[in-house]
């Protein structure tokens, strides 16, 4: 879009937001889903100063019955999230529902000329991310994915040293995760959904399965139907970080094993999963397990450069130098030293690049990243974790999911956004809506 028409929809769009909210510039906020994150997102909302919470919609009514009563006031409560999306006086939503509701939530809620604040994954499958960009685009609004992390004091300190060359150039990256759930959290029989659940609505544009205990309310991240598992849920993190401090797309190949080989439950995402990225200058790994917590290697999340390393979590980051002495002093020594082989320097070593630790806090990240996504309300600017880097790290995830499922290396085009050369692979980055969602899907791309 040229450069001249983006200013004049963005003067349109604050004009129309003045309209709606008036003078005091307050922001009417609607929650769709109040589970373990959308408690935290109720908390970190309602301290904001010019926030009203006006609207909370759950299809469990235990749960909405918390949230209101949490949110207080004038807040609405809603069984069905679209009667939401009608109230005018919601000017801005937040999405904590499970995976498999991310993109539909997201477009309807830019359809109906709300903002946006959706948790990641911010999807459960590749291409949903496209759309959810196109529709965004399309309305004009603003679409701010829950990758709080960005919003981190710290970790945008750590990023400038990176982009400073401060531990020189990055060539490889590692992100863990490691814990003990043995034995996993039970494998209950199928059965009726309680009177109190929607499982329906819940179920929404997936699969029409038996209800059972573990596939909802909290457990619906171990089964494919609904989540990527570990890989979309805590390696989303530490993807997106790794992606946006060294400007990446995405991977040009992908490769990932693993499986639930331990935990004795009724889940089906992998338990121990490890991932190959490469791109066109560096490396990343990501291993996760959930049935072994081992021996702590410290932060999940390190860059390894030519002078030095930096590791970062939401604890702070920490910079250890390499020390620099000449490479034959590197060659090991047994007995003797052979004629004509390279010759050690009695040097001093020193250290490539300045150490150095800053600490950090997960509170200020949740507040500030809010408080974000409130301000480019107001001045119509893109996040700072907009939609589009969200889709990125989510396709980065899908990637490594589909490599694991099919048993192969995938090769992926990070600017057409295609599987080079797997059709059966390439067929796994787009799943069917369940009806009537598929129809509501193609009315929003229409």
């Amino acid at each position: 879009m040229p450069l001249s028409r983006r200013k004049a929809l963005t003067a349109i769009a604050a004009s129309s937001y003045s309209r709606i909210l008036g003078a005091n510039d307050r922001v009417g906020v609607g929650f769709i889903g109040y589970g373990l994150i959308g408690a935290q997102h109720v908390y970190d909302f309602k301290r904001q100063k010019d926030a009203d919470m006006v609207a909370m919609s759950e299809c469990y009514q235990p749960r909405l019955d918390q949230g209101v009563a949490e949110l207080g006031g004038r807040t609405k409560p809603y069984r069905d999230f679209r009667k939401m999306l009608d109230d005018k006086d919601v000017n801005a939503v937040v999405v904590s529902t499970p995976d498999h509701w991310h993109a539909l939530h997201t477009m309807m809620s830019c359809a109906a000329g709300k903002d946006v604040y959706v948790e990641k994954p911010l999807t459960l499958f590749a291409k949903e991310g496209r759309w959810m960009t196109t529709v965004a685009r399309k309305h004009n609004r603003v679409v701010q994915t829950g990758t709080q992390q960005r919003s981190g004091k710290h970790y945008q300190r750590a990023k400038q040293l990176i982009a400073d060359g401060h531990i020189g150039k990055i060539v490889s990256v590692r992100m863990q995760s490691y814990r003990n759930i043995m034995p996993g959290f039970g494998a209950p029989p199928d059965g009726t959904p309680p009177a109190d659940f929607d499982y329906d609505m819940w179920l929404g544009p997936a699969p029409k399965r038996a209800f059972n205990p573990k596939r909802g309310i909290y457990h619906f991240r171990w089964f494919w139907d609904y989540s990527g598992g570990q890989m979309t849920n805590l390696g989303a993190h530490h993807i997106d970080i790794m992606l946006w401090y060294l400007n990446q797309h995405g991977p040009t190949g992908t490769s990932s094993s693993g499986g639930r080989y331990a935990l004795l439950d009724n889940g089906e995402t992998p338990d121990v999963q490890d991932a190959l990225f490469e791109f066109p200058n560096f490396t990343a790994t990501c291993s996760l397990r959930e049935a072994s917590g081992g021996v702590r290697t410290g932060p999940g999340l390190v860059f390894y450069g030519t002078k030095g390393s930096l590791s970062v979590d939401r604890g702070g980051f920490e910079v250890v130098s390499d020390m620099k002495f000449p490479p034959e002093n590197a060659i090991p020594r047994f007995r003797g030293a052979p004629t004509g082989g390279a010759q050690r320097q009695e040097v001093k070593p020193e250290p490539w690049t300045q150490a150095m630790k800053e600490p950090g806090s997960s509170d200020e990240q949740f507040d500030l990243h809010a408080r974000n996504f409130l301000d480019c309300i107001k001045s119509r600017q893109r996040p700072i974790s907009d939609v589009e880097d969200g889709h990125r790290v989510a396709v980065t995830c899908h990637l490594a999911n589909i490599s694991l499922r099919t048993g192969r290396k995938i090769k992926w085009d990070p600017a057409k956004e295609e599987i080079i050369g797997d059709r059966e692979a390439a067929a796994m980055l787009e799943r069917p809506y369940r009806k009537p969602w598929d129809g509501v899907l193609k009315s929003l791309l229409s």
